[in-house]
């Protein structure tokens, strides 16, 4: 049960951006980021009263809440770059890149928070750019939108920043705080700024007619967002916070043999070397991370 758990997780999260690829066939990313949040926000919030009536709970304080919203925020940044990423680049490309978070947190560990970084793990730094150059200057298959296939990588790379950022920030919160506190705080605020913001470009939700548009987002919601992050954490019962993070290294490659399956993307022989040294580079930077004092990430 444990594997299955973890492993059906793991499928879920991965066909996150075959979710949104539906759900962009009728609406705009602002529109797709703020519906898939606000679906899972409601729910949550929902929840929260449920067991506020059953159970007390501790309130955050002023500065957990103030630390919370800024990652809601973060994770706003990342839900939008990313699926934006999808108009303009494959899934693969996308996913690959928007999954390589664990290498810019470590590197802010590095240089923030000064902690050793080992020799292999300063090597990977350097292969996983490499990696990543490869995936982008190598990719030969025609996106969504043709000719714009560095800007979709770019924004893929600015919402694994934003994830980035998220977990740093919730890092911050993670002992004093169970995760349904966290993530009912997080989406609600990445909803409110995602619905604002759409809102403000002018991009509507999809029209309820668009059956394959909505299936997208409450896949995303329901599938990707709360059952597959939600057993993600229930997998902390069994495997370590570490384990974990070696197992979303799946989540690319799922991704990618969705893609291949369904929408026929291919991803180019020097494309695809550039992600297997990129996954790697990530596996030993989450390795050496391991080695070192101490500093759980969160799993969300």
């Amino acid at each position: 049960m444990p594997y299955v758990i973890l492993g059906g997780a793991q499928i879920a999260v991965g066909a996150a951006a075959i979710f949104a690829r539906w759900a962009l066939g009728a609406a705009d990313p602002l529109a797709v980021s703020a519906a898939r949040l606000a679906i899972a926000a409601v729910l949550l919030l929902a929840a929260a009263l449920f067991m506020r009536s059953k159970q007390g709970a501790r309130k955050p304080t002023r500065r957990e809440n103030t630390i919370l919203a800024f990652a809601g925020c973060a994770l706003a940044i990342h839900f939008a770059t990313w699926i934006w990423s999808l108009e303009y680049t494959t899934v693969a490309i996308s996913t690959l890149i928007v999954c390589s978070t664990p290498i810019w947190t470590a590197l802010y560990d590095a240089l923030i928070l000064k902690r050793p970084l080992s020799r292999l793990a300063t090597i990977a730094f350097a292969t996983g750019i490499v990696g990543m150059a490869m995936v982008v200057g190598f990719d030969t298959t025609a996106p969504p939108v043709v000719g714009h296939q560095f800007l979709g990588a770019a924004l893929a790379f600015v919402g694994s920043l934003g994830i980035g950022a998220y977990f740093i920030l919730v890092r911050e919160v993670r002992e004093a705080l169970d995760t349904r506190a966290i993530v009912t705080r997080t989406y609600t605020s990445a909803a409110v700024v995602l619905v604002v913001a759409a809102a403000i470009a002018h991009q509507p939700p999809p029209p309820l007619h668009a059956t394959v548009a909505w299936s997208g987002i409450l896949a995303m919601a329901l599938v990707s967002q709360l059952l597959g992050h939600t057993a993600l954490n229930a997998a902390l019962r069994w495997f370590s916070p570490s384990a974990i993070a070696f197992a979303t290294l799946l989540e690319p490659i799922i991704a990618a043999l969705l893609a291949l399956a369904l929408f026929g993307e291919a991803v180019a022989p020097l494309s695809l070397a550039g992600g297997v040294i990129l996954l790697v580079s990530i596996g030993i930077v989450l390795r050496e991370d391991r080695l070192l004092p101490p500093q759980t990430e969160p799993v969300l």
